[in-house]
């Protein structure tokens, strides 16, 4: 293993617009109900970063509704 090193190069005098968006699947895998949350970064419309992670545990709840 080794260091790799990356330089992002840019216009100089261009306003660039940095973005991030993120999403939850609270609905979890079919397999085991683990629910996944996603960000991707974008600087001047390019993505230059994203992650992607499964929760390690679930949460399990009940709704009782009255009439």
């Amino acid at each position: 293993m080794g260091i790799m090193e990356y330089d992002l190069w840019y216009p100089k005098g261009n306003d660039l617009v940095i973005q991030a968006y993120t999403h939850e699947n609270c609905a979890g895998s079919v397999d085991d109900h683990k629910s996944t949350t996603g960000v991707i970064f974008y600087i001047g419309g390019l993505i230059v970063s994203w992650l992607s992670k499964k929760k390690s545990s679930i949460s399990l709840s009940t709704t009782e509704a009255e009439y």
